[in-house]
């Protein structure tokens, strides 16, 4: 007599080999979406703070990661030296730069507007 967990094991089978293919379709969309909506977008970014860090000179203002607003006096290959106030200096890691501050565009003053 055969055993009913057998009877039911083997029911089946001879559609599992195109089955086995498209169940994999899905994974492979869904990897597709986190890298073009997650992974490239983060790349592209991180490219570019590379760049920004890399095209640091001396006289430019920025922002380090821990909010300091400052302008930069010296710069070494792992430092940089800012300046944040009139005679205070502070040595940062240039990793810690976040962004540079462009100030805001003054309005040209001297023209009256009718």
């Amino acid at each position: 007599m055969v055993s009913l967990a057998y009877a039911m094991g083997q029911g089946g089978a001879g559609g599992q080999g195109a089955g086995g293919f498209s169940s994999f379709i899905p994974i492979i969309l869904m990897f597709a979406i986190f890298y073009f909506l997650l992974i490239r977008p983060q790349q592209k970014k991180q490219k570019d703070h590379r760049t920004m860090i890399g095209n640091l000179k001396k006289g430019d203002q920025i922002i380090t990661t821990g909010g300091l607003y400052g302008r930069i006096t010296g710069i070494s290959d792992t430092t940089i030296t800012l300046e944040i106030a009139e005679k205070v200096r502070v040595k940062v890691n240039r990793s810690n730069v976040t962004a540079l501050n462009q100030p805001a565009l003054q309005p040209q003053q001297g023209k009256d507007s009718k």
